[in-house]
């Protein structure tokens, strides 16, 4: 999360006592700025103390207890110092990202992912040499250590993330089993979207004297236009068609609150001619990390999905939420919105009211402390202009960073002839056996063309666009 919108009073991370390099680094990705989670919270990181925090999602809590646990890591000591457990791959991945890029001016930091929907084989082959940081899901890194392939009993540092989701997803037998291989000394630090009873329960009984800190949703994002509409559920499909021809957002998440209807809203609007994906637990994870990939990347415009597929999502300037489904959940409520206004821009956030369900509108402002109106959605609302076609188109290369392959390199080979600009280039991003680069829509196939063509770093690689 960038902090380059924060007002001039927020303190700044050159006023902690860091590490030369990790102050380096914090400069290096323009984190110059706290954000209120960093700001409230460093102190009792740094000093070693347990935390127990509420924050959303793009609050900048990753940075807060990345820099705690990058700041007294031992490069020199090979062995694990430090677990981040999350409930899915995909915020594991984003979290790991974060700390890798944060530790980039810390030479021979290991940081390391455990989670499933990737081969154990290669997993294995990775911990024959032991990371500095672990970050997983509960059910992986519980294998690992039914197998003796992991040793977490010198780890410092023990993060849960999003711990409500895990509560709710049925891992605290899991998460139990894992932090009793762990020293009784360590630091924990734990981070909740929301603060059900269970969060209080499970901090009593795994920490100490821990400091409590709490971020409103309203300090970590800009002005947020909330919008109710009357829709009967037979009618849902027209009113979402209506609002997106009113508001004329460039991209949206749309929250359904279960599987069956994310995946049918979302073949419904492919067949419609939008550009959209689902993202649910039904999915393989291939098909979820593809999903949030082409989101990301402006490859499609719309993103269907559960509260529980999504937890975790960081999309930079994302113009709207759309709650196809409201939520029974206040606090749920309050979190799906919170994913745009980000950033100090201003955020839209839609949603659609069966008028049998206006009790969980009135739940939603006795929580917000605010009221809403509810108004109609009218015919001539609906624009039955073509459908926009998204910014990017993102491709897939079969080489990584196995094969010494930086996304330096990737745009060298793109721009090495005339045909295409570093402008026509977006988002680039470089795993482990394969690569992912956002092209304009109009340039995909040019892009294609020369990637087919011509060698990358004396490589010849296959490409294909994804669709």
């Amino acid at each position: 999360m960038s902090n380059s919108s924060l007002t001039q009073d927020q303190p700044l991370f050159s006023a902690l006592s860091l590490r030369p390099e990790l102050l380096q680094a914090l400069s290096a990705v323009h984190y110059e700025q706290m954000t209120p989670i960093q700001a409230e919270s460093a102190s009792a990181i740094l000093q070693g103390r347990d935390l127990v925090a509420q924050a959303q999602t793009g609050s900048g809590k990753t940075a807060a207890f990345a820099i705690g646990i990058l700041n007294k890591l031992e490069i020199s000591l090979f062995e694990t110092q430090a677990l981040v457990i999350c409930p899915t791959r995909e915020l594991s991945d984003q979290v790991a990202e974060e700390i890798q890029r944060l530790a980039s001016a810390l030479a021979n930091t290991r940081v390391l992912t455990l989670c499933g929907g990737k081969p154990m084989h290669d997993q294995l082959n990775s911990l024959k040499r032991e990371p500095h940081v672990v970050v997983g899901t509960p059910g992986r890194l519980k294998k690992h250590l039914e197998k003796g392939t992991l040793n977490i009993s010198g780890v410092q540092t023990l993060v849960l993330d999003e711990a409500d989701r895990m509560l709710d997803m049925g891992f605290y037998d899991d998460i139990m089993s894992i932090l009793d291989r762990t020293s009784s000394r360590r630091q924990t630090l734990l981070f909740s979207a929301t603060y059900p009873t269970e969060i209080s329960s499970i901090s009593q009984a795994i920490q100490r004297d821990p400091v409590e800190v709490k971020v409103a949703a309203s300090d970590t994002t800009g002005p947020i236009d909330q919008e109710f509409f009357f829709a009967k559920e037979e009618q849902k499909l027209e009113a979402l068609y209506r609002a997106m021809g009113k508001y004329q957002p460039d991209n949206a998440i749309i929250f359904c609150n279960r599987k069956s209807h994310v995946q049918q809203l979302c073949d419904t609007l492919n067949q419609a001619g939008y550009h959209a994906r689902a993202l649910h637990g039904d999915l393989d994870q291939r098909e979820r990390d593809e999903a949030i990939l082409l989101f990301a990347n402006k490859s499609v415009s719309l993103l269907i999905a559960t509260d529980v597929a999504a937890r975790g999502l960081d999309i930079d300037a994302l113009s709207a939420v759309i709650n196809y489904d409201i939520t029974p959940d206040p606090e749920n409520h309050v979190h799906r919105i919170g994913r745009t206004g980000r950033a100090g821009l201003n955020g839209l956030a839609i949603t659609l009211v069966d008028p049998n369900e206006v009790h969980r509108v009135q739940a939603i402002e006795q929580f917000m402390q605010t009221e809403f109106k509810i108004g109609e959605l009218q015919a001539y609302d609906r624009d039955d202009s073509p459908i926009p076609t998204p910014e990017t188109r993102t491709l897939q290369l079969s080489a990584g960073k196995k094969d010494k392959i930086r996304p330096g390199d990737i745009v060298g080979a793109l721009t090495a002839s005339a045909e295409l600009s570093k402008d026509d280039i977006g988002k680039i991003k470089v795993q482990a056996k394969v690569a992912f680069v956002a092209i304009a829509y109009s340039k995909a196939k040019i892009a294609l063309k020369i990637l087919t063509e011509e060698r990358i770093k004396k490589q010849k690689v296959k490409a294909r666009i994804i669709h």
